[in-house]
């Protein structure tokens, strides 16, 4: 058994696979595999993935698959992994060369279902880190059955976790798999069956940034999707997970509300102010919860070492109808200021 299996999805990924193949291979822990899939890619991906192979041997494992998109792909992964924990990369990132050894040792000296490591988000073609996340969290640990609320504050990305593999197997699946905020779903069907969260208070891993990325490109065009998944991903947690309702109306307040409107907002064509009503119609009906969620109020962040102070902050600017305007004034503080404040 291997310790770690690090799953790759590859599509059209050829500028960028040797960088982050290279930074995985040279680990201070030993015990890895790199299943590495090849998701129907028409560019020199295949033939990167076939060349390491031939130089490592089974370190390297290929699926070769027709295209079905990064969800499948890393489903695909998941069946085949052989290693106690699991990892996933982006292909266009790369990551620190102790980057396996601090998850895992954090892993399992917690005894932890998920391990969380901190990262700089870079944007890819002027190498300037917009921001360094995930490294203030105010403790070492928690356990999702205790404290669900705590999970607001872990971003939803794949990439800068570890998931025990025995936990991650036995996730469920969605029929309807959304065209964005599918990093963020994969997220909540994993944590339906985990326990103790872990943190690595260090950035582990450069995010790069690229500008025709699927979370730069987002249009109205992919809300129905969005919608009717989440729909389902509700109906999953009534039956399977009843005790983490609450925690997952509040993800759907931050991530609905306030990050996929934020994406939605470089739409020209879109009308914000309708999207925003449609948003709070959708939460009304789906979620009726999030208005007076107690994970996302004053009270719990107080009691709990701030935690999710500036979500509620959020609510209270989202109630007082001030979310437009706070909008405006994000973008020119990313795009003038190049400062970036992640919520």
């Amino acid at each position: 058994m291997y310790r770690i299996s690090i799953i790759i999805p590859c599509y059209k990924v050829e500028a960028y696979l040797k960088r982050c193949l290279d930074s995985l291979l040279h680990q201070t822990l030993e015990g890895l595999e790199l299943i590495c899939i090849n998701d129907g890619s028409p560019d020199n991906s295949l033939s990167i993935l076939r060349e390491y192979k031939e130089k490592y041997g089974e370190r390297i494992v290929i699926i070769d698959k027709k295209n079905e998109g990064v969800w499948k792909a890393r489903k695909d992964g998941i069946k085949a992994a052989k290693g106690e924990y699991i990892a996933f990369v982006d292909p266009d990132d790369y990551v620190s060369r102790n980057y396996a050894k601090a998850l895992y040792t954090a892993a399992k000296n917690y005894d932890a279902d998920i391990a969380v490591c901190g990262f700089d988000r870079v944007d890819e073609e002027s190498g300037k880190a917009y921001s360094r996340e995930m490294i203030s969290i105010p403790y070492a640990s928690f356990d999702i059955r205790k404290e669900p609320g705590l999970l607001t504050e872990v971003n939803t990305a794949l990439w800068n976790k570890l998931f025990r593999a025995s936990v991650i197997k036995k996730m469920g699946e969605l029929e309807c798999i959304p065209g964005v905020l599918d990093d963020m779903m994969f997220a909540q069907l994993i944590y339906i069956n985990a326990g103790v969260v872990a943190f690595v208070k260090r950035s582990l891993i450069r995010y790069m940034v690229r500008r025709d990325s699927v979370m730069n490109t987002v249009d109205a065009s992919l809300v129905p999707g969005v919608y009717k998944a989440m729909r389902e991903l509700h109906a999953i947690y009534k039956k399977d997970a009843p005790e983490l309702d609450e925690y997952l109306q509040a993800a759907a307040f931050l991530h609905l509300c306030i990050s996929f409107t934020y994406r939605l907002s470089a739409d020209k064509k879109l009308d914000l102010r309708k999207t925003m009503h449609k948003n709070e119609a959708f939460m009304d009906k789906e979620f009726p919860g999030w208005r007076r969620n107690s994970y996302i109020g004053i009270k719990y962040s107080l009691s709990h070492r701030k935690a999710n102070l500036k979500l509620s902050v959020m609510r209270l600017i989202y109630g007082l109808k001030l979310f437009g305007p706070f909008l405006a004034g994000y973008k020119f503080m990313i795009g003038t200021l190049k400062k970036d404040i992640k919520w």
